[in-house]
């Protein structure tokens, strides 16, 4: 196959681009205590050659999967490009994933080994001693009187390797290059199959989209293990030979100063930023910044929208994908007429549909599923690992991946978003599963069944909602509930609210009928 994408691989990208790029600033990064770092491209480029140098001397294998767990730093960029030279494959974990959700995701992936930040080495400590990770732990540098626990630095194994690649791979754009799990409508998370070629299509494809050049300069404080950074900002910037700043810890009150500060020309914003912003005491000179769009993943009202671009004077660019998409599939184009409320058009390399159940394509204004069309392991995903039966219920045999999604579109093309899908929460830009928090509530002895909904949230689009049967006898409160989650699963997931119900109202079948408690 012969596309955009042609033989480029994640490695052979980071070659050319140290050769063309030099000195050129690739990274400006700071972290959460407002210290600042800033990498040339060159310079980036031998602390992946060293980091590739190093998991060579532990030992890692071409196609052997790693686990990483960090907050966003340079040491996870490092991580994976490091890893994608040798032929490796990352395995990033969710920063606020506990020890049960980690030990899930290892494994799925059958990894033997991770890198992880000091504030994890406990966790992963419990994870070792429970007999996983036989290939060893290593942590990132010691921090703020956290010892490493007898477990090698990642700095100092850098450190001694030198900025040369040894061993070059022999590789091709079809090969794996990372594993990111999604929530999905299934109480467990899938992982998704990235390949080399699927990163360098989304830095293409993310180019065209924001019109983004070498001068441009994207600021992001999404975390790095979401593809919302890697396949939004990371890999564009890298295609365009831009630069990208990112600052570790999302502020409202220093958010606007840095756009400023930094001259972003793009910024990425998920709806609590948006409206935490807004909360924000005016700048009388807030106005004069450079950026042009603001990047946005769905959903705002049009009166929250157009009183963010007039105080701020910037356009939101509405955007809609998956990671299972790799692109932003429906988008608004990066030239010409726009059309709020609408998620956009369908993207360059793309095909979209909208279907009804039965899967027969419907004709515009009509809502069903949204589906959309790309190359496996290009455009769109390779597939689920593990799970054949994910990815052939979510994949087609000649590329056609279902969303899951409602929408429709009109006799133009424009898309619009209608509902999300039944069993996803969106909260601050997080997918969270209910089947999978059910799951999880319905573990305690206490609890007979749960059900698990979205409620609309002023702030974080939506809250976490728990409605809770206890089982017969047994007496369980609400606050409760909440501690036990918080000990059993991602803060992000932890419901806000939590009702002890005597029922649940049932379908003919004696389901839960959701919409009734909604």
């Amino acid at each position: 196959m012969v596309d955009i994408v042609g033989n480029e691989t994640l490695a052979s990208l980071w070659d050319k681009l140290a050769r063309e790029c030099g000195d050129k600033d690739f990274f400006i990064f700071q972290d959460r205590e407002g210290n600042v770092a800033t990498y040339s491209y060159r310079a980036f480029n031998e602390l992946i050659d060293q980091t590739a140098n190093m998991f060579l001397s532990q030992g890692v294998e071409r196609g052997e999967h790693v686990a990483v767990q960090m907050h966003t730093c340079p040491e996870f960029l490092m991580c994976l490009f490091g890893l994608a030279k040798i032929g490796a494959v990352l395995v990033p974990m969710n920063e606020q994933y506990l020890q049960a959700e980690c030990e899930y995701a290892l494994d799925m992936c059958s990894t033997r080994r991770a890198v992880v930040e000091p504030c994890y080495v406990e966790l992963y400590d419990a994870i070792h001693a429970g007999g996983r990770l036989d290939q060893g732990i290593i942590v990132t540098r010691s921090e703020g009187g956290k010892e490493a626990m007898g477990y090698p630095l990642f700095s100092e194994l850098v450190a001694a390797e030198g900025t040369e690649l040894e061993v070059p791979s022999d590789l091709s754009p079809d090969d794996p290059c990372e594993i990111l799990f999604t929530s999905g409508t299934t109480s467990n998370p899938k992982g998704v199959i990235l390949t080399h070629g699927n990163m360098v299509y989304s830095g293409y494809y993310g180019d065209w989209e924001t019109a983004m050049t070498s001068e441009d300069r994207m600021f992001s404080t999404m975390p790095a293990c979401h593809s919302n950074f890697q396949l939004a900002a990371l890999t564009p910037v890298l295609t365009a030979r831009a630069t990208l700043i990112v600052v570790e810890k999302y502020s409202a009150s220093r958010f606007w100063s840095q756009i400023r500060q930094y001259r972003a020309t793009l910024a990425q914003c998920v709806a609590m930023m948006l409206r935490t912003l807004m909360l924000q005491p005016v700048d009388p000179d807030e106005k004069d910044h450079c950026l042009r769009d603001m990047l946005y993943f769905l959903p705002v009202s049009a009166r929250e929208k157009e009183a963010f671009e007039e105080r701020y004077g910037v356009r939101i660019m509405n955007t809609y994908g998956s990671t299972e998409s790799v692109g932003w599939v429906l988008t608004d184009p990066p030239t010409g007429e726009r059309n709020w409320p609408s998620i956009g058009r369908v993207g360059l390399g793309y095909e979209a549909k909208i279907v009804d159940e039965e899967g027969n394509e419907l004709p515009a204004g009509e809502v069903g599923e949204i589906c959309v069309k790309g190359v496996p392991g290009r455009s769109i995903m390779l597939g689920y690992l593990g799970n054949e039966a994910a990815t052939a219920e979510a994949l087609s045999s000649d590329g056609w991946l279902r969303m899951g999604d409602k929408g429709y579109y009109d006799e133009n093309g424009w898309f619009f978003f209608f509902d999300r899908k039944s069993n996803m929460i969106k909260r601050s830009g997080e997918n969270i599963s209910t089947t999978e928090i059910e799951g999880i509530l319905e573990e305690h002895p206490s609890i007979k069944e749960a059900a698990v909904i979205g409620v609309p949230d002023p702030i974080r689009d939506q809250a976490v909602k728990a409605f809770v049967l206890p089982e017969d006898g047994a007496t369980i409160g609400a606050d409760e509930v909440i501690t036990y989650c918080e000990g059993n699963m991602a803060a992000f997931k932890v419901p806000s609210i939590v009702e002890i119900v005597e029922d649940f109202p049932r379908t003919c079948s004696m389901k839960i009928e959701k919409k009734l408690l909604k």
